[in-house]
């Protein structure tokens, strides 16, 4: 067996690495892997020059440890992190979830299968499916070998359970390992190669998706911290790389002496905010191609080595090409105290909710409440992970489009998470190339943006009597003169209601989601309501400046100081004038009910005094 888990040494290539002989700690531990060698002649030859860029934090111009400590007084990126400033120990973008393909260029093709075939084994004439099954069942028996022998845990799970969370019940408790520390089996979906023969040879061959076990390395890298290589043990040996920002960021962390606490996927206490940020920030930059690579080639070979060894990958020309599939990316917001937190969060959501239609909004109750100060801790931040199950209350709403879901949420005691999730980066339009990361990201944090923006100017509207006056007069659009709006007619508050609604969209809206919207607003009153009447009256709120047409598209959107001044009328008209007018002119009499809101409590207060100013103007209540 320890032939088969060895790699002979050769003059033109170092031996991929691959342990053998006796195990390095006891069974029931975990075994440590130092790094292995990556050969550059399995570097896609695309991000050649990406790889020369920066390579680590230490080779930025600014020195991450001497940074002044900026916290209060740090610069806020939005308008809605502005307005929370004074209750902000800090604010720090930073990528989460990162999930790569891996796969081999040339066997994507029935025919580049075939040629790779025959540069392994010299010919295709064993080229039938009882030789491509030998490759799971020795990748098997090789796996289960190697484990066994390290002591590393190796279990088969079944549909439905989360490994993620079932390999961190096993972290290592030496913070200075590095290696495999636990192998899952799985039955998933991949693409295998079937191969049809007759008594002349070859006939057809067909790629097809077939069910067939995956494993997965879960590994403690000294770069990136945990990550996850999925395999799958059948030509053309497919897989999948998750990675973490929040890992990453954390290393990175520790290698330039920033404290930090951080718990689960979240940065909890911070030392020097601005550093973290600074650090989190390189994920962005062109040199992130660099790492994201570097730490594949790391582990991908040494697994590939249980189903195809060293001296076939050379010997065959293998080598993995990579692409983007899944990106997070998130913007957190770190209160100093759990209740303003609570506070504005749901504040936040109170006073949005109606006018952007969130539907999905869930609130899992904790065991704690967030306290109102922050308990005195003289001891500095722990460079440390401290992985529990959170004991506050969590409220979560979702915004999906398509591929893309906009989530808010709070983090643990005090932190507030704004996450744009990618579930398919290719609906961003920047391609799936690793070389785009940096692009994808980019897109992300605008998409982030973009929403907090919207959120704030529906949270935070105003509308002014002269626009008020201006919008019932006619305005022109480019040379064509167009109609005023009548904001006394309910499809104009329609439209008005739907554009806000789908103002969050990362891409804008069209007029035909507009109408359907503005139709699911008004219900059967408007059935005849296309897309024309909706471009039309589109062309009305263009004409006073509510709405902007994106360059080069279809698409319209919402500006900042429109989306403000809609979101204002609609709170004015449906939140203040008619709850008052109806409560004065007809005030219901009996008992109070004794679970008054507080926000009742000053509805009958005005109500009471308008009463009283119509008394004295003279007007009929």
């Amino acid at each position: 067996m320890a032939m088969l888990l060895s790699y002979p040494q050769s003059a033109t290539r170092a031996p991929r690495f691959c342990p053998s002989g006796r195990p390095a700690t006891p069974k029931g531990c975990w075994a440590k892997i130092s790094p292995p060698f990556t050969p550059p002649w399995i570097t896609p030859p695309e991000t050649a020059d990406v790889l020369k860029s920066v390579d680590s934090i230490v080779d930025f111009p600014y020195p991450m440890a001497d940074i002044a400590r900026e916290v209060r007084f740090m610069r806020m990126p939005d308008e809605f992190c502005q307005q929370y400033q004074s209750c902000l120990d800090g604010v720090y973008d930073c990528v989460d979830r990162i999930v790569l393909n891996a796969y081999f260029m040339l066997a994507q093709s029935e025919g580049g299968f075939r040629t790779w075939w025959r540069q392994l084994r010299g010919t295709d004439e064993d080229l039938d499916n009882t030789h491509l099954m030998r490759f799971a069942g020795r990748f098997s028996r090789r796996i289960h070998a190697y484990a066994e022998k390290q002591g590393i845990p190796l279990v088969h799970c079944r549909q439905g359970e989360k490994k993620h969370e079932l390999a961190e019940q096993h972290f290592p408790q030496d913070p200075a390992f590095r290696g495999i520390f636990y192998i899952f089996a799985a039955i998933a979906p991949a693409p295998v190669f079937h191969v049809y023969r007759s008594s002349k040879g070859i006939t057809n061959i067909k790629r097809k998706i077939a069910y067939v076990n995956h494993y997965s390395f879960h590994i403690l890298d000294p770069e990136w911290g945990h990550l996850t290589i999925k395999l799958c043990p059948h030509p053309p040996f497919t897989a999948q790389i998750i990675l973490n920002g929040h890992e990453y960021v954390a290393c990175q962390a520790r290698k330039s002496k920033i404290p930090f606490t951080k718990e689960d996927n979240c940065f909890t206490e911070i030392s020097d905010a601005a550093g973290l940020a600074r650090i989190a920030d390189t994920m962005r930059a062109s040199s992130s191609v660099g790492r994201l690579v570097r730490a594949c080639e790391r582990w991908i070979y040494p697994c590939l080595c249980f189903a195809l060894e060293s001296g076939e990958q050379q010997k065959s020309g293998f080598g993995y090409s990579y692409s983007v599939y899944q990106a997070e990316y998130s913007r957190n917001l770190l209160f100093t105290r759990g209740r303003i937190l609570e506070q504005a969060f749901q504040g936040t959501i109170d006073r949005t909710r109606a006018s952007l239609h969130l539907k999905t909004i869930k609130t899992l109750f904790g065991s704690q409440s967030r306290r109102l100060f922050r308990r005195n801790v003289k001891s500095q931040p722990r460079l440390e992970v401290v992985v529990e199950r959170p004991v506050y209350d969590l409220t979560i709403f979702k915004i999906h489009y398509g591929k893309l879901t906009i989530k808010m949420y709070s983090k643990g005691e005090r932190v507030l998470r704004v996450e744009v999730i990618a579930h398919n980066v290719k609906q961003l339009g920047y391609g799936r190339e690793i070389k785009r990361f940096p692009q994808i990201t980019t897109s992300l944090k605008v998409i982030v943006e973009r929403f907090l923006a919207v959120l704030r100017g529906v949270d935070v509207s105003f509308v002014g009597d002269e626009r008020l006056d201006s919008w019932p007069l006619p305005s022109k659009v480019g040379q064509t003169r167009v109609g005023g709006i009548d904001v006394n007619r309910p499809r104009m508050r329609a439209v008005m209601e739907g554009v806000i609604a789908l103002s969050t969209h990362p891409r804008g809206f069209t007029a035909s989601a507009l109408a359907e919207r503005v139709k699911e607003i008004l219900g059967s009153s408007v059935a005849h309501y296309h897309c024309r009447q909706a471009s039309y009256d589109l062309k009305k709120l263009r004409g006073k400046d509510l709405v902007r047409r994106i360059k080069h598209s279809r698409s319209y959107e919402a500006s900042p100081e429109g989306l403000r001044a809609m979101a204002g009328f609609i709170v004015l008209r449906e939140k203040v004038l008619n709850p008052l007018l109806a409560g004065a002119c007809s005030r219901k009499r009996g008992p109070k009910p004794s679970n008054r809101s507080q926000i009742d409590i000053h509805y009958e207060n005005i109500q009471r005094e308008v009463q009283n100013v119509f008394e004295i103007i003279g007007i009929a209540a």
